[in-house]
């Protein structure tokens, strides 16, 4: 029972703890919301079973769970390019699909790639890293060679840039 027990705190904090991350880094990938909620419990059901099965600890859960992912995705990726991709015509609605114009989504897209040219280099670096790929404040950290707190403090003056910036409409 006791075993039992530690195992359940042992997947709830571990979930806790990454599926934020997690979930972003994927839906980074995939840029589909149920697709990228599949494959986080997907990634998450193999990693507990793996580790649970062969009594492993591993230091950096969070690279370990992004690798089980990015594997889950590419596996998805081969099977459709094997499978192909399929679409019921009888079920498409037409309607829909001629009314449904994406120029909004992509001025919005344009608007936000210039406001982010305007902001500095690091903060560039830090947006695209943390919010963009999902990346935590230490693994940023390490990647640009900076301290945490600085990095912190980089990506709050650039959000708060960028809300200015993307405000006046410049």
């Amino acid at each position: 029972m006791c075993g039992f027990k530690k195992r359940k705190e042992f997947i709830e904090e571990l979930c806790t703890d990454t599926w934020m991350e997690l979930y972003r880094y994927i839906y980074y990938k995939v840029q589909n919301r149920e697709e990228a909620q599949d494959i986080t419990q997907e990634s998450y059901v193999k990693a507990i079973t793996y580790l649970m099965n062969n009594d492993l600890t591993v230091h950096r859960i969070d690279s370990y769970l992004k690798c089980i992912a990015l594997n889950i995705i590419r596996d998805r990726w081969r099977k459709k390019k094997k499978n192909g991709f399929s679409v019921n015509i009888d079920e498409a609605n037409e309607e829909l699909l001629a009314t449904e114009d994406f120029t909004d989504y992509l001025a919005e897209q344009d608007e936000v790639e210039k406001a982010l040219e305007v902001l500095t280099k690091d903060q560039q670096m830090v947006i695209r890293l943390r919010i963009i790929k999902g990346f935590s404040v230490e693994e940023t950290a390490r990647l640009m060679n900076k301290k945490k707190g600085t990095v912190r403090v980089l990506q709050f003056r650039a959000l708060k840039q960028l809300e200015k910036l993307l405000a006046r409409g410049d």
